[in-house]
């Protein structure tokens, strides 16, 4: 009796416990795991390999195999953070691109910048003036009224009909998407620059009426 007991709490090796372990996973109850599952469980199973190495495998077998759970835990945290931000990234532009769910006029942009800057809300105000400068472009139809419509896009489409400003509508869009994207917080320069930028704009003629008043006998 006391040897069956005793071959009962005996303890077993690390190669027989991984055997009996695969045969448990093949019973048909398993045969469902989900890839996530599989995947975790793997994982944990490779981070224990190392942490045994860590303990058991001498003074640089333990600092080889930390440097390795160093880096997998770092590896999984960017993957993560950029998984995060393409996320954030794409239910932003699924909402409305350059605009939120409420349609504001041009007016109503510019002031709701002014209202930010002067709370010192670069970020914000940063974002709401480049709005101002996309509805300004579709109340004269210069631009389409395209939904969803980004940053990148409103600065190519408008350069076609202002090309001479297609330099500053390029950093005036790289400059919203690193305060709405990118994690850069804005600042007074940038949003004086955007400022700056939507004046100019409001009296530039697009280019085809420009060339049509300069030909002899143009229509003012």
């Amino acid at each position: 009796m006391s040897s069956a007991v005793g071959a009962v709490l005996s303890p077993i090796g690390r190669g027989e416990g991984a055997g009996r372990a695969a045969g448990e996973l093949i019973k048909p109850e398993y045969e469902k795991e989900s890839l996530v599952d599989q995947i975790y469980r793997h994982v944990m199973q490779f981070l224990g390999d190392l942490l045994d190495a860590a303990t058991g495998g001498g003074t640089a077998g333990g600092i080889i195999a930390a440097a390795v759970i160093v880096l997998i835990l770092v590896g999984l945290i960017a993957l993560i953070s950029w998984r995060l931000r393409k996320t954030a990234r794409k239910n932003a532009l699924a909402s409305g691109g350059l605009f939120g769910e409420r349609a504001m006029s041009a007016a109503e942009h510019r002031r709701a910048a002014e209202t930010l800057a002067a709370e010192g809300r670069w970020s914000e105000a940063v974002q709401e003036r480049l709005r101002a400068i996309a509805r300004d472009l579709e109340e004269r139809a210069l631009v389409d009224g395209m939904p969803g419509r980004t940053a990148d896009e409103l600065a190519a489409e408008a350069a076609v009909a202002l090309p001479a400003f297609a330099d500053e509508l390029a950093a005036a869009a790289r400059s919203f998407d690193d305060v709405t994207y990118g994690g850069v917080p804005g600042t007074r320069e940038a949003y004086e620059t955007m400022s700056g930028l939507d004046g100019r704009l409001r009296q530039a003629r697009p280019v085809a009426l420009a060339t049509t008043a300069a030909a002899p006998g143009g229509m003012a």
